[in-house]
């Protein structure tokens, strides 16, 4: 694997990336946001529409989840999926030096912008946009869920925990 990259290189690849593969989306530049809750409100958006990335170990190997923002993640679901026994999400240190990027800024994109096997919770495709941030703490992305699913290309699985009545 290649040496971690600092957040401002993955935040001109995702921005590259999207130009290139001829993406409309919007941009915002906001103070730091550390919860789900407060990007959302940063963006002027609905938190239902972030896209929550989330890294986990599954068995051996670590991949990419993206949830809805407003939900949580089953990881039980995760591992009935995946027929394996343990799963866990990527550590502080793990997520730093497998990406160069801390909580909060991990885009919802494997291959080409992160090296990992993308998985997106239905939750994500139901929305007819996405918004996330970038690479950054600062910077987030608007696009149509249409181009997300077109360029990001993930398998779309259900791990979104169910709401208890």
């Amino acid at each position: 694997m290649e040496s971690p990259t600092p957040t401002g290189v993955i935040h001109r690849k995702i921005m590259t990336w999207l130009d290139e593969s001829g993406v409309d989306y919007r941009t915002v530049h906001h103070a730091p946001t550390r919860t789900s809750e407060e990007s959302a409100q940063a963006r002027g958006e609905s938190i239902k529409v972030g896209g929550k990335a989330l890294l986990m170990k599954v068995g051996n190997d670590f991949r990419l989840f993206v949830i809805s923002a407003a939900l949580k993640a089953d990881n039980a679901a995760i591992r009935t999926h995946f027929n394996e026994k343990k799963s866990r999400f990527a550590s502080r240190d793990e997520l730093f030096d497998m990406t160069g990027l801390v909580p909060g800024c991990v885009p919802p994109f494997g291959e080409p912008i992160l090296p990992f096997p993308l998985y997106c919770d239905a939750s994500i495709p139901a929305n007819d946009k996405i918004a996330f941030n970038a690479g950054s703490l600062t910077d987030s992305v608007i696009m149509s869920m249409a181009d997300y699913l077109r360029i990001a290309q993930p398998e779309i699985i259900r791990f979104a925990e169910t709401p208890s009545d």
